[in-house]
């Protein structure tokens, strides 16, 4: 089942507001959120385009974001612009009195749709008749809600960048191996955190319905969905080698999301969050080459010019998807809620957003 099967879908072209001048654009979209005033926030993921992310009344990762709409009990449009499974998450947290709306539906996340809940109920099949109950999903929060709702019912939990070793830990002690959905490396490279061996890691292929052991077998503690980011991926060991042959000096800091091979030679790596403390907090003439989305890195470049800040791979593009946000989506999505008819609601069925919000809920507990 794909996310959009779970949400009400009103995507409407916008072609004239693609014709609007830079200027106009800015004018309006600033003058909407004026008139709307206390009746909407606007949400801005990190990984946000500079020229949208300057709207937003709040910047911050997607659970965080999610959270901070969850405590604006008097605001009654929550406009999200960062992907689909972001603007999900809020819609479970807040209130069913609040509207949340994302810009453009097309705005996806290529990992979350790496596992859908048919091919993860066919994986439980699978490694359950081989491991029997031995085993608690838990799911990255960058997954569908479907997916969080299959966690929820199975005892099971969320886990975010930051507290995934906290979460590692919970798990373990529940029971005795992890299903981790959907990205094998943020779980690969926790595992590695925890002290797992490599070879107590496999790797679930959905497509070929089978267990994987590409570090050697073992008995696994952790089954690794085979899904992954498009974006962290493209940073690869060789980029690391190349940016310390130009700047011998720099270091690397680098996402979870990355394969196990790159992490391993960065000289840190961490969160979104962990990522921007570790520049804020560093002293000036740091050089950082920093493997996450461009955005980010640029962003971070501009607001920290006492130090000497590259992306790890220069030569990767912003996320795409992302990136459909842009400002004729968001002017767009503001003046139809000032006519009164909004549009791209993000509203998940009850019975899929009251699981989802149990694995959730089991999450910030720990945290």
């Amino acid at each position: 089942m794909s996310v959009t099967e779970n949400l009400i879908i009103q995507q409407e072209p916008i072609s004239e507001y693609s014709l609007l001048t830079s200027e106009e654009l800015d004018h309006r979209i600033a003058a909407a959120k004026q008139e709307l005033g206390k009746d909407l926030v606007i949400l801005g993921h990190h990984y946000q385009r500079d020229d949208v992310i300057v709207f937003s009344d709040h910047r911050g990762d997607s659970l965080q974001l999610a959270r901070i709409a969850a405590g604006l009990q008097d605001t009654k449009y929550i406009v999200f612009c960062g992907v689909h499974f972001m603007a999900e998450t809020t819609d479970i947290l807040t209130s069913d009195d609040q509207i949340v709306i994302l810009p453009d539906m097309k705005a996806g996340c290529s990992m979350a749709d790496m596992a859908d809940d048919q091919e993860v109920e066919e994986c439980w099949e699978v490694i359950t008749e081989q491991f029997g109950e031995s085993i608690i999903p838990v799911t990255y929060v960058n997954s569908t809600a479907a997916i969080k709702t299959f966690v929820g019912k199975h005892d099971g939990l969320t886990i975010t960048s930051s507290n995934a070793e906290k979460i590692f830990a919970y798990a373990l002690q529940a029971k005795k191996r992890i299903l981790f959905l959907p990205d094998q490396h943020l779980g690969r490279n926790t595992g590695v955190k925890f002290g797992i061996p490599l070879n107590e890691m496999c790797v679930y292929d959905p497509k070929e319905m089978k267990i994987e052991y590409p570090h050697g077998e073992g008995d696994p503690r952790v089954i690794l969905w085979k899904g992954h980011c498009s974006v962290h991926t493209k940073f690869e060991p060789r980029h690391v080698h190349e940016v310390r042959s130009k700047y011998p000096d720099i270091r690397v800091l680098v996402h979870p999301e990355c394969m196990y091979e790159t992490v391993q030679l960065a000289d840190e790596n961490g969160s979104t969050d962990y990522i921007i403390k570790a520049v804020r907090n560093a002293p000036p003439g740091t050089k950082w080459a920093i493997g996450t989305e461009h955005n980010l890195v640029n962003r971070l470049a501009q607001e920290h010019p006492e130090q000497f800040i590259v992306s790890l791979n220069e030569m990767i593009c912003p996320c795409l998807t992302m990136n459909r946000i842009d400002r004729p989506h968001l002017l767009w999505s503001l003046e139809n809620i000032l006519a009164g008819t909004p549009r791209n609601i993000i509203q998940v069925k009850p019975e899929i957003a009251e699981w989802a919000k149990v694995a959730i809920d089991r999450m910030l507990q720990i945290s």
